[in-house]
């Protein structure tokens, strides 16, 4: 469905329905970079090992990626409102027993494992709810620019806040503090948000949606087009020496991994505000193949204040992201969203995984950050231009037709 004005964020937020799905997300994405930051820090302190330290906090990104593909299929097969209610309340129960004074630490390993098991329907619930809550296609972007906002800017505050969070209050308490706010968000959602009924049985097997989203060839081009997100990515893994490398202070990391993020929500917000959802939807081949295209000035060996800028532009054009995902959602039917969206949120955490470690390998084997960044941005643009071509034609052939093959 089209409209002929375009709406503003504001008129997403007006909806009670997805300002409570909206809230409960952002708690959830804070609460995740608290127990991320109780959790490595404890272990750190009780074991006094960096090693263990480093893989504690590697274990919370691991069920969310099994997670994402396996229990993504029960936002279909049961109603979503029930789904996000049972998961902050699961979640609760593991975080609130992780509080308790002197959980050995394999135990707090097993604990925040169960906690992010738990929270990967959920997000597979809320991506497609949201497109349930707006059938109009403008509005339903907005409440995906707003989400794409809040979700950077919340894991930006959550890290940053979290170490001075758990240092001040003590790891049980602040573990305890974010096991409140899940039962909360449980009471909100169940309260605030409209009983539906179960969308559908996955297409009639356990991984039926995914299989059927892996047929559809304008979705394929879609994943493809997320996972360049991974190559993009690579500044932000290599911070640290990046930053000695071109004779920045150590301060600066900070503000380099904040420069993209940052860059991100400016774009967001000018799309958001200028952009009409069929515009934005043209404009995505070009614009995800920019970020990786940006990476390129880093052969000149820029100096802070221009390395600054050229990630900056690059998250900004990096906004390209929100329409992908909008589309690919609303693209997908109802009853298969659920599974469907597992397989998009699953395939660019990967990318964004494997991009970093990629990165990191190749700038010890160049033996330079910037030769590294400069390596992922050429790859970006060949794997990026072949992308664009292929979305051009999708659109070609009509936007609104199923393409499988």
């Amino acid at each position: 469905m089209k409209t002929t004005t375009r709406p503003s964020m504001r008129a997403a937020l007006a909806n009670r329905e997805f300002r409570t799905v909206w809230l409960a997300e952002a708690q959830s994405v804070l609460g995740d970079q608290l127990t991320t930051v109780a959790l490595a820090l404890t272990v750190y302190h009780r074991t006094g090992s960096a090693l263990w330290s480093a893989v504690a906090y590697g274990l919370t990104f691991l069920p969310a990626l099994a997670g994402g593909l396996g229990l993504a299929q029960l936002a279909d097969r049961y109603p979503r409102r029930t789904i996000l209610v049972a998961t902050a309340l699961l979640q609760a129960l593991f975080i609130g027993v992780m509080a308790l004074p002197g959980m050995p630490v394999v135990g707090l390993c097993v604990l925040v494992m169960l906690a992010r098991l738990a929270g990967a329907p959920a997000n597979a619930a809320q991506n497609a709810l949201t497109r349930e809550i707006f059938t109009d296609d403008e509005l339903y972007l907005r409440s995906q620019d707003i989400r794409g906002i809040t979700t950077n800017t919340t894991m930006l505050l959550g890290l940053a806040l979290g170490g001075v969070i758990v240092t001040a209050a003590g790891p049980s308490l602040a573990l305890a503090l974010d096991a409140l706010t899940f039962a909360i968000s449980a009471l909100a959602l169940h309260h605030w948000v409209r009983a539906r009924p179960a969308a559908g049985d996955g297409d009639g097997s356990w991984f039926g949606a995914i299989s059927w989203a892996a047929r559809q060839r304008r979705l394929r081009v879609l994943l493809g087009l997320s996972w360049l997100v991974g190559l993009a990515m690579v500044p932000a893994g290599l911070a640290a020496p990046l930053a000695r490398e071109i004779g920045a202070p150590d301060q600066a990391v900070g503000w380099l991994l904040a420069a993209d993020p940052l860059g991100f929500a400016l774009g967001v917000f000018l799309l958001s505000r200028y952009v009409s959802a069929p515009a934005r939807r043209r404009s995505v081949g070009v614009l995800a193949v920019v970020p990786t295209a940006l990476l390129l000035a880093f052969g000149l060996r820029p100096d802070l204040v221009l390395a600054l800028v050229v990630l900056a532009l690059a998250g900004a054009a990096g906004a390209y992201i929100v329409t992908v995902g909008a589309t690919f959602i609303t693209w997908v039917p109802n009853e298969l969203r659920g599974g469907a969206g597992g397989l998009y949120r699953t395939g660019l955490r990967v990318a964004q995984g494997v991009g970093v470690a990629i990165g990191g390998v190749v700038a010890q084997w160049s033996g330079a950050a910037t030769t590294a960044i400069m390596i992922a941005g050429a790859a970006g643009v060949v794997l990026g231009v072949p992308l664009a071509v292929s979305w051009g034609r999708v659109l070609g052939s009509g936007s609104d037709a199923a393409g499988s093959d």
